[in-house]
């Protein structure tokens, strides 16, 4: 089954387009097997936000996109999932704000390094990082410590879609300015973000580059970047992140 075989009009049409893009990438071994999991929990967070981007979030997006044009240094953070379903999409971000894209993996091989890699060629990248890998992240003993030194390693601002939460948090430590896309707003990768996206990343990545476009094409200053920034309110966009989750007000 291809994208095109599922019809727009089906009311699962999301969720059957993420599972199918997840299958496909565990077939092209790009992702992980574990991913499917991941995917999973994501898709039940998904469901009970109504599988669409609620305005707290959109806020988020739209904060997510200043703070990337603001950046001297924006990387984008790649992993299995992530290429998988929006590699696209994270091609088009990168260009729109003048970013990076850097291939970072927990259960990282050369082989899936370079797959993924290819993968985003395929969708128009033309240079991508993660294969150097000569620097790291404190305090991370496992594979997603390996970091290009020129890449995440010099970073100011991150954008980490489906983050692991020790991860996301070692990258906060560094003083990295972190976005984080995470359906589950109680996560330690949302708790530790600078901007927390809490959205289906199908959703997400292409409402940043609106938004980001939007505000390159409309002129908009450094100090009116400046002023969406310091406006959002991480802590607010989590409780009403939350609060759609649970189906009620938590106040």
């Amino acid at each position: 089954m291809s994208d095109v075989d599922i019809p727009e009009s089906h009311p699962r049409y999301l969720s059957l387009l993420t599972r199918h893009r997840i299958e496909e990438g565990v077939e092209k071994g790009i992702t992980s097997k574990q991913g499917l999991i991941a995917e999973g929990r994501g898709e039940a967070f998904d469901y009970l936000l109504g599988e669409e981007t609620i305005p707290s979030a959109d806020a988020a997006e739209r904060t997510a996109a200043a703070q990337l044009l603001l950046a001297e240094r924006p990387v984008l953070s790649v992993n299995g999932n992530v290429a998988a379903l929006v590699p696209g999409e994270m091609v088009e971000l990168a260009a729109a704000v003048g970013a990076d894209l850097e291939v970072n993996l927990f259960n990282r091989t050369e082989e899936r390094i370079r797959a993924i890699t290819d993968h985003l060629r395929d969708h128009g990248a033309e240079g991508v990082k993660g294969l150097t890998a000569d620097g790291r992240i404190p305090g991370l003993d496992h594979e997603r410590a390996k970091v290009d030194a020129d890449g995440i390693g010099a970073a100011d601002v991150v954008l980490v879609p489906l983050e692991d939460g020790d991860r996301a948090e070692a990258l906060a430590a560094m003083g990295k300015t972190e976005i984080v896309v995470d359906l589950n707003p109680m996560s330690r990768s949302a708790q530790s973000a600078a901007v927390p996206i809490i959205d289906n990343i199908l959703r997400a990545v292409p409402n940043v580059t609106e938004h980001a476009r939007d505000l390159s094409e409309s002129g908009a200053s450094r100090e009116e970047l400046e002023r969406i920034v310091a406006e959002f309110d991480r802590e607010a966009a989590l409780r009403e992140a939350e609060a759609a989750i649970r189906g009620g007000d938590l106040d």
